[in-house]
């Protein structure tokens, strides 16, 4: 066993003793908190809301083009959710309108930046009770492979994003994700190393690390100081530690979309969700853990619905979650 993996599995005697537990004994209120992603519902927001609200999720996590038509008017949103008893995690950034999100090119990260900073202001912050802003970092440079500065560069608009929110109340937590500027362990080194841990933080999709050729134990070895968020979503079985970016380079699959796995999946073991969970619960982690789904998870025939309310039955059976104690509406 090497010294991540102990990290992993044993890094502390609370870990070890989470890990001998029977499972009753992890039942009761968690230290942190589940969230949803309505983005199969595109831009019907509000029927996102009150399918989560049915099924008791205490929060949503939008992308910003699934609450466009609410961007000048945050507190209308807010109104909608808060009688639906769920709150926002946070709001990714994304597409509508004149948004810019590239982090690699000179010419263009000035106004990524200021886009950001403004969106973080005049929308996240008006909750009143958001504690990170989880953002995706834009494409990859033509031609597909990334040097060191340009993985340099986008450290510094990191910084400079950071440095602002942060004074909103709000970590920044940019978000490894395939096919984007930030996607593998030396991108990832780099990120890290580059910027300043008192404005910049990590969101920690563990699909997408696998599906990035990260190796979870690893990371969560290294930034575990630094994660601000999690992102619950799986990746086949044949991929765990497998140390290789899994996804093509190009078309439509290169996002990941067809390589994600519900929890639920049977093809879902490229991440250990039950490790994972003691982890989280050992370490006391109180933010936001969010099942990331999106419409290529759904199965054939069903619904996002569905698939959630399968997965709440995955949580219940084989992550021992509490559901009447974690879950509003269970």
């Amino acid at each position: 066993m090497t010294v991540t993996r102990r990290f992993f599995l044993q890094s502390s005697a609370a870990l070890a003793g989470t890990a001998s537990l029977p499972a009753h004994a992890q039942a009761g209120k968690l230290p942190f908190r589940y969230a949803f992603s309505p983005i199969s519902w595109q831009t019907n927001i509000e029927e996102a809301i009150r399918v989560g609200s049915k099924l008791g999720f205490p929060g949503v996590e939008p992308f910003r083009h699934n609450i466009i038509n609410y961007l000048d008017k945050p507190l209308a949103l807010k109104k909608i959710m808060d009688s639906h008893h769920i709150q926002m995690a946070t709001c990714s950034n994304g597409g509508g309108g004149n948004f810019s999100s590239n982090f690699y090119d000179p010419a263009k990260i000035d106004k990524s930046v200021s886009d950001h900073i403004n969106f973080a202001r005049t929308f996240i912050a008006p909750f009143g009770y958001c504690k990170h802003f989880k953002m995706n970092m834009g494409p990859r440079p033509a031609g597909y492979d990334t040097n060191d500065e340009q993985i340099k560069r986008c450290a510094g608009a990191m910084n400079r994003i950071g440095k602002e929110t942060i004074k909103m109340g709000l970590k920044l937590a940019p978000h490894p994700h395939v096919n984007s500027l930030v996607q593998d362990q030396r991108e990832i080194d780099i990120l890290m190393k580059e910027t300043d841990p008192n404005y910049v933080w990590m969101c920690a999709d563990l699909s997408h690390l696998v599906l990035g050729g990260n190796v979870l134990d690893e990371v969560f070895a290294k930034y575990w100081s630094r994660i601000a968020a999690i992102h619950y979503k799986g990746a086949p079985t044949r991929l765990k530690n497998s140390r290789v970016v899994a996804v093509p380079r190009t078309g439509e699959d290169a996002g990941g979309h067809g390589w994600f796995r519900a929890m639920s999946d049977a093809d879902s073991g490229g991440v250990d969700f039950p490790a994972v969970q003691k982890f989280l619960i050992a370490k006391n982690y109180t933010g936001w853990v969010t099942l990331d789904y999106d419409a290529s998870m759904i199965h054939k025939g069903s619904t996002m619905e569905a698939l959630l309310t399968a997965e709440k039955k995955y949580m219940a059976d084989v992550l021992k979650v509490d559901l009447k104690a974690n879950m509003s509406g269970a």
